[in-house]
């Protein structure tokens, strides 16, 4: 075999030249878009100091005893030092397998879990629904769209507070009940009632944004492959399941994500519609606002180690959610 060598440089023809250092690549980046990291440098500052910094802080509270008895405070003139002491992985080994770890995280984490399961099943159900005969043409459909997308427009706490009212003892619901002889539930102090009644409130504030989602998708459905699905003889559950289904494959995965993470976090419902009065109700991220702010002593540690679980969470179940959803594409693909 005979290598051809340059005489200029002694190298051989075909030879890879050296990869460039690290510093050596930065440098090479930022003279060709220096442009570019100046732009997004003002974005950048800001994401650090309104979401890095208080993460890092955050997690480094979680590896101490902080609580509101022994952080740093100013009462009148005096400015009291902080006592607290670096304990480790302490406040994590305490919530995840202490004593009454079941009561305090597990049992809170399998009601967030159903919750979750539960509302994103029915705002994607209801939402796709509503979506498909919406999709249809029908007279005065612009108006029920607007009608069905105001649940979502109206700021959550006045749909909440209103739902609070209507789902009282002596609210609209029960006396409705209570005027055709029906049982008049417990909705906002029975345990199974209460988390009856969180899932019907969210479902109502989340259906329409999954709708007008999903009615987007469906618009984008070429119409020729409704029109050859039906020359070729297939029913309505036919087209639905080959052709509206795979269709919208992109807009469900994105919006089912969402909804999963929005609906696993959601402070709002939870926190107005039952306050600190529901125990068995309060999903995890409303247990650690209990935890850090409703009682005292505040456990500021406590609270922030329940923040990083759930974001921990969140994170692998991104990771493994991504995943699975780009091994099906692939599998389609081919």
């Amino acid at each position: 075999m005979t290598v051809a060598i340059d005489r200029a440089t002694g190298k051989r023809r075909g030879d890879r030249a050296p990869r460039p250092g690290p510093v050596s690549r930065l440098k090479r980046g930022y003279q060709k878009y220096w442009y570019a990291y100046a732009m997004i440098a003002p974005v950048a500052l800001v994401l650090g100091v309104i979401v890095l910094y208080p993460l890092a802080y955050g997690f480094y509270l979680t590896l101490t005893d902080a609580d509101s008895l022994n952080s740093a405070r100013t009462i009148g003139v005096n400015e009291i030092e902080a006592t607290y002491k670096f304990i480790g992985i302490d406040n994590y080994a305490d919530i995840l397998w202490g004593e009454t770890a079941y009561d305090r995280f597990w049992s809170k984490f399998i009601w967030t879990i159903v919750w979750t399961a539960a509302c994103v099943a029915l705002h994607y159900g209801i939402g796709l629904g509503l979506a498909l005969l919406l999709n249809q043409k029908l007279r005065g459909r612009t108006l029920y769209r607007l009608i069905l997308i105001l649940p979502w427009a109206v700021p959550t706490f006045v749909t909440v507070f209103g739902w609070r009212f209507m789902l009282a003892d002596a609210g609209i619901i029960n006396s409705g009940l209570d005027f055709l002889g029906l049982p008049t539930p417990a909705w906002l102090e029975d345990t199974f009632w209460q988390r009856f009644s969180a899932i019907m409130v969210n479902t109502w504030c989340g259906v329409p944004f999954m709708m007008i989602s999903l009615l987007g998708g469906l618009q984008s459905i070429d119409a020729t492959l409704y029109e050859a699905a039906e020359m070729d003889g297939a029913t309505a559950w036919q087209r639905f399941r080959h052709v509206t289904l795979p269709g919208l494959r992109s807009v469900s995965s994105t919006v089912v994500l969402l909804g999963i993470i929005w609906t696993f976090n959601q402070f709002a419902v939870i926190f107005l519609l039952f306050g600190n009065t529901a125990p068995d109700a309060q999903i995890l991220v409303t247990w650690a606002y209990y935890l850090g702010f409703g009682q005292q002593p505040r456990e500021f540690a406590e609270s922030a180690a329940y923040g990083m679980l759930l974001l921990a969470i969140l994170v692998v179940f991104t990771s493994f959610y991504r995943r699975w959803l780009n091994r099906n594409e692939q599998q389609l693909a081919i």
